[in-house]
């Protein structure tokens, strides 16, 4: 491919890293082995005799670090100018509030937008009372209503760069990547059901698209 090598390896957020020799580690590897199967529907189950909270948030973690990957590829072309909006389409627009800093919705640029979502996600993971990396650390009553907020901001990423930028991601030849990522990502949530369907809605001809051929 003709992505040089800066441009590819050139991230948008540091990388959340698994600690190596912990149990999520482990997960996540086995995450890897399935994937490498193909079979996409049966990679997204939660493995036998696995907590389900340790499950989604090893592969929250993951997605983060995919979609961080990708977005990175196309940060150039994602700018005040090019994108002053965050939208997913003609009908779909996104304005920021995070509840705490920002309490009122506000209207931003799609990178602006996009590196305030990154960066409360990634607050969130680093959050050793919500993401408990230590064995036994239980998981808090609240983290399913919080791993569902991540994945549905993490989804407008997806919206975005679909809607806006995929001809800069044709070019890069992105393009397998990017439909091999998402398709990941829509099967989990739709496996646990961590997703509106009406927040689906940008997407809902690819997800179908994505759906029917895997039945």
């Amino acid at each position: 491919p003709l992505i040089s090598g800066s441009r590819s390896s050139k991230t948008f957020k540091p990388k959340k890293n698994i600690p190596e020799g912990s149990h999520q580690y482990e997960l996540l590897k086995h995450a890897e082995a399935t994937l490498g199967s193909g079979n996409l529907r049966q990679a997204v189950m939660l493995p036998e005799g696995e907590d389900l909270n340790e499950w989604i948030a090893v592969n929250t973690v993951d997605f983060f670090n995919q979609i961080n990957m990708l977005y990175g590829t196309i940060t150039e072309f994602c700018t005040e100018t090019s994108c002053p909006v965050m939208s997913a389409g003609p009908r779909y627009e996104y304005h920021w509030a995070d509840g705490t800093n920002i309490k009122k919705p506000i209207k931003c640029s799609a990178p602006k937008y996009i590196d305030y979502l990154m960066t409360w996600v990634q607050d969130q993971l680093d959050d050793e009372t919500l993401f408990p990396s230590k064995i036994g650390v239980p998981f808090p009553k609240n983290f399913m209503s919080v791993a569902k907020t991540i994945l549905k901001r993490l989804f407008r990423v997806y919206a975005h760069i679909y809607h806006q930028h995929f001809d800069s991601v044709m070019r890069l030849q992105e393009e397998a990547h990017l439909n091999t990522s998402f398709k990941h990502f829509i099967f989990f949530v739709q496996e646990f059901n961590l997703i509106d369907r009406r927040e689906l809605a940008p997407l809902q001809e690819l997800i179908e698209k994505l759906g029917s051929k895997d039945r």
